[in-house]
């Protein structure tokens, strides 16, 4: 295949991606020319990261037309507030909450039964539960929080581990497709080309969407803040790992969102910590 031939199928790929993942619009002319297959789906998770671009990018727009639209930074510290509580809303209405679905199912059904079978039974069940409602409710608030937090640092601060923190939260999920099996119902699962285990090129392509955002962090932020916030993230990954190896022995399309969720809110969490002010 010829690199022109071969550029067109990485942007097919990445544009199944953004369809799948966002609510932003590829239809009509151009999803005809994207097309579908299983194999393009799974082919397409080397893209994860690459939807973390757009809405990262969408995150970072609203925060910063809210920030100068209120007069935000330490003079209007709510400004920061409303800043954060807007990019996440607008973060939500670009993805159809998507990942933050996950999250939901997957606090119900670990959180509602020890037994592996009726845990995964809770999980396709659509309806919202206490664990569930729990879930998205503390983690709303601890983004909104930590971006407030954040804020009090700067706004070029926020805008950098902002779009980090949307693209490189997208890229810990392959590895759980990369080290466990697929466990979810396939007959139905929207994640069942997902179920293959991912190769090493495809990692090392979403590890390229990663370098940038995570470089400049690292570039204008200072090296603690890159390794703290990524450190943080990586144990993220690592103890939902074990948590699903343990309870489920694999990992579902569920899975998948509510690492990506909790490995964001780790990128924050790490950041803040290396941005707070130390005492003489």
């Amino acid at each position: 295949m010829n690199p022109w031939h071969r550029s067109q199928q990485a942007l097919r790929h990445y544009l199944l991606a953004v369809q799948f993942f966002t609510r932003l619009p590829v239809t009509g002319r151009l999803a005809g020319w994207v097309g579908y297959s299983p194999a393009m789906l799974r082919a397409s998770a080397a893209h994860f990261p690459g939807v973390g671009w757009l809405v990262g990018g969408v995150a970072v727009a609203v925060h910063a037309l809210l920030h100068a639209a209120l007069g935000g930074g330490l003079a209007q510290p709510l400004a920061l507030w409303v800043a954060a509580v807007g990019s996440t809303i607008a973060t939500v209405l670009a993805t159809g909450g998507f990942h933050e679905d996950g999250l939901a199912d997957v606090a119900d059904g670990l959180g509602g039964s020890a037994q592996r079978e009726r845990a995964l039974e809770i999980m396709k069940d659509s309806r919202i539960g206490a664990f569930g409602a729990m879930a998205l409710v503390l983690a709303l608030l601890a983004k909104v929080s930590l971006l407030a937090l954040i804020g009090s640092h700067g706004l070029v601060a926020t805008l950098l581990l902002l779009w980090a923190g949307h693209v490189s939260s997208r890229g810990w999920p392959l590895l759980l497709i990369r080290a466990l099996p697929h466990v979810g119902d396939t007959a139905t699962s929207k994640s069942k080309p997902l179920a293959d285990r991912i190769g090493l090129p495809a990692l090392w392509a979403a590890a390229a969407w990663c370098f940038v955002p995570l470089a400049l962090v690292g570039w204008a932020l200072g090296a603690i803040t890159f390794a703290a916030s990524l450190a943080a993230s990586a144990l993220a990954a690592a103890a939902m790992h074990r948590w699903f190896a343990r309870r489920l022995q694999g990992f579902t399309g569920d899975c998948l969102g509510a690492t990506q969720q909790v490995c964001e809110l780790a990128f924050y969490l790490g950041a803040a910590i290396a941005l707070a002010p130390r005492g003489a």
